[in-house]
């Protein structure tokens, strides 16, 4: 596919809209309440803002400025900057990252679109015992996660294989409007909530004496996570970019759009916890154990209101899972159709199956499948370890040395600036930043990781 040839969004809205989509997902809605919950609330936030704006954006723009010179998937982007080898695995792993990401993570997608329904007719209501019975029953059983999970992937498929402007940026279009509304309802309807305002205060009252280095340090890996940093996303939908795309301005807005997200599902689900007594440490298992029972419990004078209210957030995780999941997708899309040079058609079906029976392996290794298992380790798990823990800092990290170290700074600040065309008056911070701020941080994550510091 030639650079003329090459698709590109509509405009500016388009391209906010397609790329905030790919950051705002189950990292926002799912992990940041849960995140916030472990460590302290409001510092949690507000340090967690300040890495977005000194790690998460000048990352982000780097990625960027890969992705629209190179004008091609992420693999070829970084071959085309850096002449070829060895700075061109970065861009392969982005790409394997990407893909290995997109497998698990519709197991987890497929997981709220049964609660959709679930909802729907009807299904969660009864004891807190209940809820975790039910959880373990459904991801564990052989056949619904799959089924669910080949739903959703099929859902994408039929997106991805619109191409540019008439799947991913229609779908995002429609998808990140519908996605606010339902976030400012539930809100609306938990701050309503007796005992809301401490739910309330912990979300927006800083704690000082909660900080320690592991909400820093867990902080920074969620902006990383949040942001869809390093898993490919961000540096092929900015190969979709105009010449006349701000990156900067792009970058920021994007980034605030993100947290905002982030904060709004905060504000959504601590204000209904706190309201029936729910410790907002519950963890990773607060979206399909704990949140059904604080819906069930605080609208229980209104079981109504509690029914649409649950309706609603499951949809609401859904379309964020989706937003993501379409990105993911588009990664492996491009690469494929570009790198075999196939059609969108024939390369959306080869990742689709793939990813089906990939993510099908991982739902069957959380059930009774011991045959799927390594040393005490579901396969759901070791994708989720190797992707999570070991690709996207490892990427991240080779990212902003490739960027700040061996790409020459004219054609940096010549995508930075649109060819002189802006001031780039913060050129020269971003700079900085992503020759030193942001290596170290990732660094200092990867080890935290481990244990190492």
């Amino acid at each position: 596919m030639s650079k003329l040839e090459r698709a590109n969004f509509s405009g500016k809205l388009g391209v906010i809209l397609a790329t905030a989509g790919s950051a705002v997902g189950l990292g926002n809605v799912w992990r940041f309440p849960y995140m916030t919950g472990e460590n302290g609330g409001a510092v949690f936030i507000l340090i967690y803002v300040a890495c977005v704006l000194l790690l998460g954006i000048p990352c982000m723009i780097s990625e960027f400025i890969i992705g629209r010179h190179g004008q091609a998937n992420t693999a070829r982007a970084f071959r085309k900057l850096s002449g070829g080898m060895p700075w061109s695995v970065i861009g392969y792993m982005g790409v394997l990252t990407g893909f290995l990401i997109t497998s698990y993570y519709a197991v987890v997608a497929g997981w709220c679109l049964q609660y959709v329904w679930a909802s729907l007719v009807g299904h969660l209501h009864g004891d807190p015992s209940y809820f975790q019975t039910y959880f373990s029953d459904f991801s564990s059983d052989p056949v619904k996660p799959v089924f669910w999970t080949v739903i959703i992937l099929g859902i994408t498929y039929l997106i991805i294989e619109h191409g540019v402007r008439d799947g991913i940026e229609r779908a995002s279009k429609l998808l990140m409007p519908i996605l606010f509304l339902l976030l400012i309802v539930i809100v609306g309807a938990s701050c309503m909530l007796p005992g809301a305002n401490k739910g309330i205060e912990f979300l927006l009252k800083p704690d000082f004496g909660a900080i320690n280095s592991n909400v820093f340090l867990s902080a920074l890996g969620q902006a990383f996570y949040s942001l869809s940093i390093a898993m490919g996303c961000i540096c092929t939908y900015a190969s979709y970019f105009s010449k006349s795309t701000n990156l900067t301005s792009s970058a920021i807005q994007i980034g605030v759009i993100d947290s905002v997200v982030a904060i709004l599902a905060g504000l959504m689900i601590f204000p209904a916890a706190f309201s029936v007594g729910v410790n907002p440490d519950s963890g990773p298992s607060l979206i399909f154990i704990t949140l059904p029972n604080v819906f069930q419990q605080a609208f229980a004078a209104m079981p109504a209101v509690g029914y649409v209210i649950s309706l609603l957030f499951f949809l609401l995780l859904s379309l964020a899972a989706l937003t993501s999941l379409i990105s993911l997708h588009e990664v492996s899309t491009a690469f494929l159709q570009e790198e075999l040079i196939i059609t969108r058609k024939k390369a959306a079906v080869i990742v689709t199956v793939f990813t089906c029976i990939i993510g099908a392996f991982c739902s069957l290794s959380l059930g009774d499948f011991e045959g799927l298992a390594f040393f005490k380790k579901t396969l759901f798990d070791w994708f989720d370890f190797v992707t999570g823990q070991i690709f996207l800092p490892v990427v991240g990290f080779l990212t902003c040395i490739f960027i700040g170290w061996f790409v020459p700074h004219k054609i940096v600040h010549d995508e930075f600036t649109n060819w002189g065309t802006l001031r780039g008056r913060f050129f020269h911070l971003y700079l900085f930043l992503v020759k030193y701020v942001c290596p170290i941080c990732i660094l200092f994550i990867f080890l935290h990781q481990f244990g190492l510091i």
